[in-house]
């Protein structure tokens, strides 16, 4: 045997085995699991009464429980609950909610999330209400928690395992899969937001399958003079008919579809996803789009069901359509934020009824509209009955819409002068950048890791592998698309994501964004500096995690400090 050889073995020897590597996946799988159930087992508001941390749960929650308790999305009785010993108090309550009319011709309160994924939660519960018989409204301490075991669990395994899959599936050097992997489990967000009824967790393990899915249909096992003849089964699970290549890719269309149903902006890495298949493949265009159909229509059903409208309620923030205008010669103008001239009601009313509106469900047979002050200036709301309208002046005329602004309704919270904290908005978007990088919800700042995402990149578009360097190209203008999307959005949008231990809104990058840095990992392994340089990054990712774990819906812990020393202002 020639020296070469011999260190060949004898380094071969020192690595582990492909089997002890997935065992010490399955360790830290099965770590990250217990810890956050046993959060789950313990998850409490702050008054002790709920296990709804914020708003933001308690929205998706009051859906839930309307659905199966009531049969409807209307959160109208939910959200009115009071707490049996402090009665001023309403657990159920929440800011994130809308208003308008529904079916039966009156207004009620929805939650502002899309309903697709309180609907899916809803089935669950359904089955737990009907074995058990207890039910969220009388046992809104103990039934969210199994809720939360029985499908929040289930989606973090999945995210666990697809991407750390992924992962191996691009690297082969073992100390490199296993410091990602830890990565994956104890490294990012992902793991504070699995104590909670939101929709990033959801979004972040559809977009790992998705991954996986691509990944192992496109490249071949990294270092298969490891693995077992296990792994040579495993890769005849994926593409080996036409069957199975079609079902296969029909689930990642679907996978890519859920994640863009959960976060919108992910709609960008759905088409990215569509084009990678496509090159891949060109037959693969119709599974994967069938598979995407599927959630298409299960996202814009729920939302016909729940509200009538195509578009989610968030989307519903403006006048409306524009019904008619009403030269100033009709009718007497009005200076700024003063009430239009009593003159004006008649000649709308006429011109409504002309129009049919007297004649739609819940119209005032009396035609009698009530003109109040919205939100805007020069902009009032026009009352018919139960149908409203805005009435906007605009240079030499009144405009008369429908009225879409869902969000305007009494004492809502997103009024202006009402919002607070971050939710007021940054005015400035080069602090708003600053902030969203390294400042006090930054990327590289909150999770360091992501600092070698650089690196990542460099190594994956210049790497030899088709597939792979693709991958990394399509996530990198994802990236920057999204980064850009959300620097540009209009000032009551520019808040950081809301009150959020991170930057929310990027979470479901979480498993793309880990697979990036793996071949970095894998770089800073051959020197002991790199090592330790990685172990450090994902320490400081491992402490900001640490330090969410009570709740994901606090300010990070960067941001609570830089209040303390008064550097900014809550």
């Amino acid at each position: 045997m020639s020296q070469s050889e011999s260190v060949e073995h004898a380094v071969a020897r020192s690595l582990p085995s492909n089997q002890s590597v997935w065992s010490s996946y399955h360790l830290m799988v099965a770590l990250a699991l217990a810890m956050t159930a046993g959060r789950i087992a313990m998850v409490t508001s702050r008054e002790g009464d709920t296990a709804f941390l914020s708003a933001n749960d308690r929205s998706r929650w009051a859906t839930v429980a309307s659905l199966v308790e009531k049969g409807t999305y209307v959160i109208d009785q939910q959200i009115v609950i009071a707490n049996p010993i402090h009665r001023n108090r309403r657990p159920w309550n929440t800011i994130d909610k809308v208003r308008h009319l529904g079916s039966d011709g009156q207004q009620h309160y929805y939650s502002s999330k899309p309903p697709l994924l309180a609907t899916i939660v809803a089935g669950l519960y359904w089955i737990v209400y009907q074995i058990t018989g207890l039910s969220l409204t009388q046992h809104p301490l103990y039934v969210p928690r199994l809720l939360l075991m029985l499908f929040n669990l289930p989606l973090l395994a999945a995210f666990f395992y697809a991407t750390i899959a992924s992962i191996h599936r691009v690297i082969e050097n073992n100390w490199s899969r296993q410091i990602a992997a830890a990565s994956v489990c104890f490294g990012t967000m992902v793991l504070p937001f699995s104590i909670s009824l939101n929709n990033h967790l959801p979004a972040c393990t559809a977009t790992a399958v998705a991954m996986w899915i691509y990944l192992r249909s496109n490249t071949k096992q990294a270092n298969p003079t490891d693995d077992s003849s296990r792994n040579s089964q495993d890769d005849k699970t994926v593409g080996s008919s036409k069957l199975g290549t079609f079902l296969w890719t029909c689930i990642a269309g679907a996978a890519a579809t859920l994640g863009a149903a959960n976060e919108l902006p992910a709609l960008s890495m759905t088409a990215l996803w569509g084009c990678l298949f496509f090159i891949k493949d060109r037959s693969s265009w119709l599974p994967y789009l069938s598979g995407g159909l599927v959630i298409a229509a299960a996202f814009f059903g729920t939302n016909w069901i729940a509200h009538q409208s195509l578009r989610p309620p968030y989307a519903h923030r403006g006048n409306g359509q524009l019904l008619t205008s009403i030269e100033t010669s009709a009718a007497t103008s009005a200076t700024k934020r003063d009430s239009p001239d009593p003159s004006l009601n008649q000649t709308l009313s006429t011109r409504l009824e002309d129009l049919g509106e007297f004649k739609k469900l819940g119209a005032s047979n009396t035609k009698s509209l009530i003109v109040t002050e919205s939100d805007e200036p020069s902009r009032w709301l026009v009352k018919n009955g139960q149908i409203q309208y805005a009435l906007v002046q605009q240079e030499q005329q009144w405009r008369v819409y429908r009225w879409d602004d869902w969000y305007e309704y009494p004492g809502t919270y997103w009024k202006e002068g009402n919002r607070q904290g971050v939710d007021r908005g940054e005015p400035s978007k080069t602090t708003y950048l600053m902030n969203l990088t390294i400042g006090h919800h930054g990327l590289f700042s909150i999770t360091p890791i992501w600092a070698l995402l650089p690196l990542g990149w460099l190594l994956g578009l210049s790497t030899t592998n088709r597939t792979v360097r693709w991958f990394h190209l399509a996530v990198l203008v994802a990236s920057l698309v999204c980064f850009l999307f959300y620097l540009n959005r209009p000032l009551i949008d520019r808040n950081y994501g809301g009150v959020s231990v991170c930057f929310r809104w990027l979470l479901w990058f979480a498993p793309l964004w880990l697979v990036v840095i793996a071949p970095a990992f894998e770089q800073l392994q051959r020197w002991r500096i790199g090592r330790l340089t990685a172990i450090a990054l994902l320490a400081f990712s491992l402490f900001s995690v640490s330090t969410a774990l009570q709740t994901p819906w606090q300010s990070p812990w960067i941001y609570r400090f830089w209040l303390f020393l008064g550097w900014i202002e809550g």
